[in-house]
């Protein structure tokens, strides 16, 4: 499989993850509770698989590839990316510290989690949107065989390096635990 399409696969499960915090977000906002987990586990969630595993590929592998190969850091689409992938980090930072006070029973805490949920939500959509079909298909233009196929490599070491064995399928236990609980409401 291709670099870039290792990403987007990640990216689906992303948007899972993106789907279930929205559902909790708009719950909280109709004045009903979500299990005091669900914003932790997504924490957990974006912290080590998209943030630790993903980013980390983005950022350490894929930019500074494409970098070499010509595509502008300043002013151009990595520049973009590296700048919402910071944004993102604060939305999740947000979003903890608010969980961790909703989880102890702090309903003050439901209006933080409502905002730095949503934020997060649309700013990753919009940014998976981009690497989709900007940043990806540029990516495929400029890398050649040998260079993506040497990337694939890298991603799998950095995924058992991060993550650890397992942890991505363990990722996508949570996200199925995670619908089916939303899936009732």
């Amino acid at each position: 499989m291709s670099a870039t399409n290792v990403l987007k696969e990640e990216h689906r499960g992303v948007e899972r993850m993106l789907n279930i915090v929205e559902e909790a977000t708009k719950r909280l906002e109709a004045g009903r509770d979500v299990p005091t987990d669900l914003f932790p586990s997504a924490v957990d969630f974006f912290r080590g698989f998209t943030d630790g595993c993903h980013h980390a590929k983005e950022e350490e592998k894929l930019f500074p590839a494409m970098e070499q190969r010509g595509v502008p850091k300043a002013g151009g689409p990595i520049g973009v990316m590296l700048m919402e992938h910071d944004q993102g980090r604060t939305f999740v930072r947000a979003m903890a510290e608010a969980a961790g006070r909703y989880a102890q029973g702090d309903k003050s805490a439901v209006p933080a989690l409502i905002q730095n949920g949503r934020g997060y939500v649309t700013l990753l959509r919009q940014h998976i949107m981009k690497e989709d079909n900007i940043l990806f298909p540029l990516a495929n233009q400029v890398l050649s065989t040998q260079e993506d196929a040497q990337l694939s490599k890298e991603f799998e070491r950095i995924e058992i390096e991060r993550t650890g064995p397992g942890e991505h399928e363990r990722y996508h236990g949570v996200l199925d635990q995670l619908e089916q609980i939303v899936a009732q409401w």
